[in-house]
């Protein structure tokens, strides 16, 4: 967020697409007091009756977009084992084998066409 205001780029306005997982009103709150739109799955959590209240917003295609290439990049990132097993202990030479796997994926979609 802080990154984003020095450059110039504003989110308001901006949908935040999240699993289930984060379903719970402390995030909700956090995204929209945020100026953002949070579309979070409903997770159900073992209810037997539904929640009460309006029901929060849902865009089952935002979010299968967003699922569909979170997926996507995990399974690029895959591709490479050494981040995958995460051999290394420093969090920085982590990030910079990240940072080149990132590299030469981005490199080989470039270079196809």
């Amino acid at each position: 967020m802080r990154i984003a205001r020095a450059v110039g780029f504003s989110l308001r306005g901006a949908i935040v697409s999240l699993d289930g997982a984060y379903d719970c009103r402390l995030n909700r709150k956090a995204i929209f007091n945020r100026g953002m739109t949070p579309n979070i799955n409903a997770n159900p959590r073992g209810r037997k009756k539904s929640k009460r209240g309006r029901k929060p917003f849902f865009d089952p295609d935002i979010f299968e977009e967003r699922f569909n290439t979170i997926e996507r990049v995990f399974a690029w990132e895959d591709k490479f084992r050494r981040l995958l097993l995460r051999f290394e202990r420093l969090s920085q030479l982590h990030y910079a084998f990240k940072t080149l796997a990132y590299t030469m994926i981005n490199l080989r979609h470039f270079c196809q066409g």
